[in-house]
């Protein structure tokens, strides 16, 4: 009997669908996957039932600039024990189609789904933290179905989602893993087991370090680069002003919002890079522990409309992100990546060995800010779109947008001979 595996490569190979040709992948030990985790649940119910919250938070009248509020908080943890539905959210998500594959003795978990075309471009999508492959789940299925670029040319994908070692289905890295290490590994899953010659790379957060990595690396496979934050520190006024580099309203509310990010919003940064297992134990066994660690990310850090069109960034898709760490037991070990990366984040600009098209979006709520003069500074930048909507998040807080821009790579796509 064929492995579902093998089946799915035939229905591939029979509608005219596979660019992509594997080479042996019996020693990638490439599997189907279905997520389970319902015998962790009742224990996670359990534990958000049972944790106690105080009457009143100690500092008033500070909205949120002392962290999440305590009623934020309160009426999240109301809802993960009365609306929301893990079990209809695992149903929903194991409708992708999910693999696992041994790469250097790491379990890596992926989505891989397929277009229909036989010309669809090979797409991996890179999230970061405190996201996951849930990210990207509002546009991948659109993705890959053909559709027009903004110059009317027709253009579908392929697209692979892999979880970050150390995140959600793919086992934990060992100590000295970078996300140069990372970037390596997904090459080989693109090249090596899934067998695409050349494919394009999305990242954003510490997925926009592994795509240029990746970019930066592998310049003959990797023909397309778009980004949604930089692996580069941001610059301010001064600096800016010092490149010549003037500002539009919206890039200097942008500008601005940046500057109060890194003044008052980076201690989960100190704190996850210097000392990961005090914060990792400390809300390993804790689900409204990690509700407020990470659910005060994507309140913050998202647009103020989130939840509401374009936006699918409510409430449910915040208990979604959060259920997945702590079913997974993957919190401690994802906040690893930045021990391990302390220079992940670069002070000093510099140009990637690739002249492949290099893609931006960016979104007025992200808390990193580059305009179009500091791309150019990484790669061969041929297009930069700056959006009035959304955040650090943009797959779920406008997937709208970043779905067209997405489609902007296949103006620039050229094969290397």
């Amino acid at each position: 009997m064929r492995s579902p595996w093998i089946s799915f490569l035939a229905l591939g190979v029979a509608c005219g669908t596979s660019q992509a040709t594997p080479t042996s992948t019996a020693g990638f030990k490439l599997q189907p996957f279905q997520i389970d985790l319902s015998s962790n649940l009742p224990r996670m119910l359990d534990l958000v039932r049972t944790t106690r919250l105080p009457a009143q938070s100690p500092y008033i009248s500070t909205g949120s600039s002392a962290g999440i509020s305590l009623g934020d908080l309160k009426a999240l943890q109301d809802e993960w024990l009365t609306t929301f539905d893990w079990k209809k959210e695992e149903k929903s998500l194991n409708k992708f189609n999910h693999y696992t594959a041994q790469i250097e003795g790491l379990d890596i978990h992926f989505i891989h789904e397929r277009s229909s075309s036989k010309d669809a471009i090979p797409l991996i999508l890179l999230h970061g933290w405190p996201g996951s492959f849930l990210e990207f789940a509002p546009i991948i299925n659109e993705l890959t179905k053909t559709a027009k670029s903004a110059s009317g040319k027709q253009i579908s994908f392929d697209v692979i989602v892999p979880s970050l070692p150390g995140f959600a289905f793919s086992s934990a890295p060992p100590t000295n893993w970078t996300i140069d290490d990372s970037a390596r590994v997904f090459n080989t899953l693109l090249k090596d087991v899934l067998g695409y010659e050349s494919y394009a790379v999305f990242g954003t957060d510490w997925g926009s370090g592994v795509a240029y990595s990746m970019y930066d690396q592998f310049n003959t496979t990797v023909r397309a680069a778009h980004l949604a934050f930089l692996p580069f520190y941001p610059l301010n006024l001064e600096q800016l002003a010092a490149e010549n580099i003037t500002l539009s309203s919206l890039e200097g509310y942008e500008e601005a919002n940046t500057k109060e990010w890194t003044s008052s919003g980076t201690g989960y940064f100190s704190e996850q890079t210097t000392k990961p297992n005090t914060i990792g134990l400390a809300l390993y066994d804790s689900p409204v522990g990690q509700l407020a660690w990470i659910g005060e990310k994507f309140l913050n850090w998202s647009d103020p409309n989130a939840g509401h069109g374009p936006s699918v960034l409510s409430h449910n898709e915040i208990l979604r992100s959060v259920s997945l760490y702590f079913l997974t037991e993957t919190f401690a070990s994802s906040v690893v990546i930045y021990a391990q990366n302390p220079h992940g984040f670069r002070s000093v600009y510099s140009k990637a060995n690739n002249d492949a098209p290099l893609l931006f979006s960016a979104f007025k709520y992200n808390p990193g800010f580059w305009p179009p003069a500091l791309v150019a500074k990484v790669g061969n930048l041929v297009y930069h779109k700056n959006h009035e909507f959304g955040g650090h998040f943009p797959g779920v807080d406008n997937p709208d947008a970043l779905l067209a821009d997405l489609r902007q790579i296949g103006d620039f796509w050229e094969v290397l001979p």
